[in-house]
């Protein structure tokens, strides 16, 4: 049934890179990279279809899977008063056998 969905989602270009905001560099992502997989930043209100979707567009590479989290706000403290740090949707991308993305160079 993903598969029959998948095909009747159309995403303006606009969308796709509005889709993918940043690259997520950090220790744990770099390590990902060693199994084929690369770390984005996505809106809260993107679904798994339209990231596979952008990534695929954007890159032109082929996407296997995306997963999907969600990382709720740290409660911080600033100049002695509390604060809350924005939630941060993640998308974990899997590339097919032999693709690449370098995240360091730009678009």
């Amino acid at each position: 049934m993903t598969k029959y969905l998948a095909s009747k989602v159309t995403v303006s270009k606009e969308r796709e890179f509005e889709l993918l905001r940043s690259p997520v560099i950090t220790e744990k992502a770099t390590l990902l990279s060693e199994h084929n997989q690369v770390t984005f930043r996505v809106p809260m209100d993107a679904n798994k279809i339209e990231v596979r979707k952008a990534v695929e567009s954007v890159f032109g590479v082929k996407v296997t899977a995306v997963n999907t989290l969600i990382t709720k706000g740290k409660a911080k403290r600033f100049r002695g008063r509390m604060g809350r740090r924005s939630d941060v949707k993640k998308a974990i991308i899997t590339l097919a056998e032999g693709e690449s993305i370098d995240v360091t160079t730009g678009v």
